[in-house]
């Protein structure tokens, strides 16, 4: 399960991304926004990080204007690991790397093209399980 969600400035590139989930036939959850009204992102940022945390959703994409706002948010978040991408091949290193649990965007950034390219990068590359990333990401939780 995916847990989805945006403010504002990420709202048009959220409705790209939950048609390209459909499309996949990949599982997820809209935890909003629901418009292009002014929002504030840690609230949407707080409710994916709850979703993943909680054991609700495995993975969650968060988007806002530039992708980093939301991504700092649920990066305050004990157990969360979002990476801000804005290509492939990031997407694919964070995963590998990093164990990510979360894909931030910049809906304002990254065009949808290219958006829908890195989520199914982030979505469908695995952690890489190596000892020296299990370190590193154990470090980076105490």
């Amino acid at each position: 399960m995916i847990a989805v969600a945006c403010d504002h400035g990420g709202y048009t590139l959220k409705k790209e991304i939950l048609k390209h989930l459909e499309k996949r036939g990949l599982a997820y959850k809209d935890f909003g926004c629901d418009s292009e009204a002014a929002v504030d992102y840690p609230i949407y940022a707080r409710r994916v990080t709850d979703a993943i945390t909680g054991g609700e959703c495995e993975r969650g994409i968060l988007i806002c204007g530039t992708g980093i706002g939301i991504s700092i948010a649920a990066n305050k978040v004990k157990g969360i690991r979002a990476a801000l991408c804005t290509d492939c091949f990031t997407a694919e290193a964070t995963r590998l790397h990093n164990d990510a649990n979360i894909l931030a965007l910049g809906g304002r950034v990254v065009g949808p093209g290219l958006a829908l390219k890195i989520v199914d990068t982030f979505l469908d590359t695995p952690f890489s399980q190596e000892e020296r990333h299990k370190k590193r990401i154990s470090m980076i939780e105490e």
